[in-house]
């Protein structure tokens, strides 16, 4: 199984590799997170050691179960799933450095106090629905940009860029249009310059369809099933978040 899963990593990194040359971009502008929904802590520190130290969870049961096996391998953790509000005081003992799904107000404001509390800070994406589906979480497209402005008041988030799950769809334009999407945002909220609000990040773009994320400017690129195999349920199951399994 290891070696499988190696396998597929230098897939992976080909496949990133390819499309940013295609792209006219250097390689090292997009960064792999590692998504770890129920991959067991084994299996993420072989390919943690293999360099690839950006992993990201859906679930705080999840990086609860596997924080003592990884804590004493050096990486870096980001949460992507839907973050509750009364989750907030203990997603901050385990080492988050990102909050990927930051998506209302009133969650940053509950997120701010707790920080506070703990004299923590943290860094953030906003979260945007770029395809219009009722099932997926993120904040609409045209509410993104005053979003913006409001996070900016919170001293303890550090908002870094945007991020968005593209349409499951076998058509590549239509799943092109939110990545084209989410880029404008980030160009009209640079173009802004609120205060305290950085747009460096585009974290968009699966397994399925990281070369086009990478053609229109993603800088993470999230990939579980094509290095670690398929699940007992589709990618599109558990990024299906008001449906997703507890």
């Amino acid at each position: 199984m290891p070696q499988t899963t190696l396998d597929n990593l230098k897939v992976i990194q080909q496949r990133i590799e390819n499309a940013c040359r295609k792209a006219n971009r250097e390689a090292n502008e997009v960064k792999l997170l590692l998504a770890t929904k129920t991959v067991d802590a084994n299996r993420i520190k072989t390919v943690i050691e293999k360099g690839e130290t950006l992993i990201g969870e859906n679930k705080i049961q999840e990086i609860k179960q596997k924080y003592d096996n990884l804590k004493n391998i050096s990486h870096q953790k980001h949460f992507i799933g839907h973050l509750q509000s009364n989750k907030i005081k203990e997603i901050l003992k385990y080492d988050i450095s990102c909050i990927q799904s930051l998506d209302r107000i009133s969650l940053a404001e509950k997120l701010q106090k707790r920080l506070e509390t703990e004299d923590k800070t943290i860094n953030a994406f906003i979260q945007v629905n770029t395809s219009a589906e009722e099932s997926k979480f993120g904040i609409p497209p045209n509410e993104a940009i005053n979003l913006a402005k409001e996070f900016a008041s919170f001293d303890r988030i550090y908002i870094k860029g945007l991020m968005t799950i593209g349409l499951f769809s076998a058509e590549a334009e239509k799943v092109r249009a939110c990545f084209k999407l989410l880029r404008s945002i980030q160009q009209e909220i640079i173009a802004q310059n609120i205060p305290n609000i950085e747009m460096k990040e585009l974290s968009m773009g699966m397994s399925s369809d990281l070369e086009i994320a990478i053609e229109e400017g993603a800088t993470i690129i999230r990939i579980g099933t094509a290095i670690f195999g398929e699940r007992i349920y589709p990618d599109s199951y558990y990024w299906n978040e008001k449906n997703t399994i507890r």
